[in-house]
């Protein structure tokens, strides 16, 4: 008897666990619902397409449904697994508005994420911009008319949500609730990206809470109302975050952890329910740092978990190893990235650093190009293990966090890192990189 898989979610979890399972047992029936028309998308590139950086919508599709079912994988596309049973192993899955019981012995849940919408009068009205085809309609909407923005959420999707509308020539407002933009940052480091966004023409208002989205007649936004302010608005982009889509699974009785999403060991099993693994933004994952479950979502995680998933699934022993926060993104002419663990997470999390933050250049001073960055380090104070690390700075500067996370990673201390046998040349560095530079000031203080 074919053994069936099934997989719950036709993105970067679900579509890895199929891929490797498919490599792994040829004989495996292996099916994946999707209730959207896309599978394998980067959710990533939509404020580019919303920009216009990106032209053409298919271009952020890696490998659409048709590829991957000639490789043998039955994939059915706006088909939505709408009940689960667990003890009966079967799903109720919705397609065409008719409803059917279809059969599983092993279940990979990768449902992904939602967005976390406020809870504010009007906000029903305006679409999450979260696949490709919202993204359509929002770039559609825009080439309509109008040249008022306003953006709600001053996080990764929202600060890049407004550079692409300011690149459209629209006057965008940015409003945050909280204290900062960009939260995942330190308020210092914070406010090299705001000065960034600003003098791009984002108009960023902090500490105010939008109370009402007005609409005309037919739905479309009007104005955005705050206690202190209202705002012109013929366009409404919402980025207050995202929560884990496990409302499916929780139903069956899967067990949440603390996160909110669902818990799974590091084979990705969902414990007590066996053959039932989960994997990407609706999992959690055991943070290095903080020696804790997180969830934390991003692709990156999504398409290893998916693939650990599936290679278990089909009789293999593998495990994933941790995250630990790292994250990268460019604001207008700045690049972001941060690893670890910030100063403020430490204090939230009863940890006690040490910490310092340098200025330096991206380039040798006398190079065309060089420009300013800012690097912070935060490490344990008696061992000195780095915990984490911050960086902004023109290009050139993001992907250097990924030194950063491979020394959290393993566990260096900022002394071994200062003395890292790192590359030089004028083009890219001045002779001491700015992470040596870094780790030089860090190690002084311990």
């Amino acid at each position: 008897m074919v053994t069936r898989l099934a997989i719950i979610g036709g993105d970067a979890g679900g579509m890895s666990a199929a891929s490797i399972a498919r490599r792994r047992a040829p004989e495996l029936e292996i099916v994946a619902y999707e209730r959207g028309p896309h599978t394998s998308y980067s959710a990533c590139g939509i404020p580019y397409y919303v920009g216009g950086l990106v032209e053409d919508a298919s271009r952020l599709i890696s490998r659409s449904a048709e590829e991957h079912r000639a490789n043998g994988i039955d994939v059915r596309t706006r088909c939505e697994v709408v009940a689960l049973d667990l003890a009966a192993r079967t799903l109720t899955v919705r397609d065409e508005g008719r409803e059917a019981t279809e059969p599983f012995d092993q279940l990979v849940v990768a449902t992904g994420a939602e967005a976390l919408m406020p809870e504010i009068p009007g906000a029903e009205a305006i679409e999450p911009a979260r696949t490709i085809e919202a993204g359509e309609r929002l770039r559609a909407a825009l080439q309509r008319g109008g040249m008022s923005a306003v953006v709600i959420g001053g996080g990764y999707i929202g600060l890049e949500m407004a550079e692409a509308l300011v690149s459209r020539g629209m006057d965008v407002t940015m409003i945050e609730a909280g204290l900062q933009i960009m939260s995942t940052l330190d308020p210092a480091m914070a406010a090299h990206v705001q000065d960034a966004a600003e003098r791009h023409g984002i108009r960023v208002v902090l500490e105010s809470r939008v109370e009402e989205i007005v609409t005309a007649a037919d739905g479309t936004p009007v104005e955005v109302r705050t206690p202190g302010a209202s705002y012109p608005a013929d366009h409404v982009v919402i980025g207050t975050g995202a929560r884990p889509a496990v409302s499916l699974a929780e139903a069956a009785g899967l067990p949440l952890g603390d996160s909110g999403a669902l818990r799974v060991d590091d084979h990705q099993r969902c414990p007590g329910h066996d053959g039932i693994y989960a994997a990407g933004d609706c999992a959690e994952s055991h943070h290095r740092v903080l020696d804790r479950q997180v969830n934390i979502q991003l692709g990156t995680h999504a398409n290893k978990q998916g693939r650990i998933a599936g290679t278990n699934a089909t009789g293999g022993d593998v495990r994933f190893p941790g995250v630990i926060g790292t994250a990268v993104s460019k604001i207008c002419h700045y690049e972001v990235g941060r690893t670890g663990i910030s100063e403020r997470e430490a204090a939230q999390a009863g940890i006690e650093i040490v910490h310092a933050t340098i200025e330096d250049r991206t380039r040798a001073g006398y190079y065309p190009g060089a420009g300013p960055i800012w690097v912070k380090l935060v490490a344990e104070p008696h061992s000195g293990r780095l915990l984490g690390g911050q960086i902004v700075g023109v290009e050139g500067a993001a992907k250097r966090i990924d030194v950063l996370a491979t020394a959290v990673w393993a566990s260096l201390a900022v002394d071994e890192l200062a003395l890292v046998d790192l590359s030089y040349a004028p083009p890219f560095s001045g002779v001491y990189d700015p992470l040596l530079i870094a780790a030089r000031a860090l190690a002084k203080q311990l």
